[in-house]
């Protein structure tokens, strides 16, 4: 067995065990409002965290300006509660209208 598969193997199994443990210990946990709080606040900064990088970078450098007005726009679509499909268009079409018009 090569180390490709033990790694991807032991990848696996600790996956299924990690998602085992929600529903075992389901009840049995009890955790407070504050710490209920903090784990909401932290998916909130990774998910900004993720965005924020996917929006500015690209191969080590600045993505240019399309990109983050693009999600700007997609932003401002969502809070205005627009449809997801008009969400996605609506980023894409202006990325594309921005590139298109030099502005990289």
């Amino acid at each position: 067995m090569s180390a490709t598969v033990a790694a991807i193997l032991a990848l696996a199994v600790g996956t299924y065990a990690f998602r085992l443990v929600g529903p075992l210990l389901h009840g049995r946990v009890e955790l407070s409002a504050r710490v209920r709080h903090l784990l909401s606040s932290a998916a909130v900064v990774l998910l900004v965290a993720l965005l924020a990088t996917g929006a500015f970078t690209e191969a080590r450098g600045f993505a240019g300006w399309a990109r983050p007005l693009g999600v700007l726009m997609g932003g401002v679509l969502a809070w205005r509660r627009a449809p997801f499909v008009v969400v996605v268009l609506g980023a894409g079409a202006t990325t594309a209208a921005l590139r298109a018009a030099g502005l990289g």
